[in-house]
């Protein structure tokens, strides 16, 4: 386990104790902004999580896909043949 992990807080709705796990940043500005919403679970019952796992899991999915969505920006030609 790494520093950024710390101990639960406070009982939340439910009587659920939030994990309060850190998370280190990407270093990818989309991912870590999509990644920011599992902070919502520390504050919802057992039985919201998943709406918000899924919502986590296709913003990361959206995101990996644009990856190899063609980029409007002109750039160099991949062509390397002289």
């Amino acid at each position: 386990m790494t520093d950024s992990i710390r101990q639960g807080g406070e009982p939340g709705p439910g009587g659920a104790v939030p994990l309060g796990v850190g998370r280190e940043p990407t270093g990818n500005v989309r991912v870590d902004a999509v990644l920011e919403r599992l902070r919502d679970v520390d504050h919802l019952p057992a039985d919201g999580h998943l709406e918000v796992y899924e919502d986590v899991h296709r913003g990361l999915r959206d995101t990996l896909t644009a990856l190899d969505a063609p980029h409007s920006r002109p750039g160099p030609s991949n062509d390397l043949r002289s």
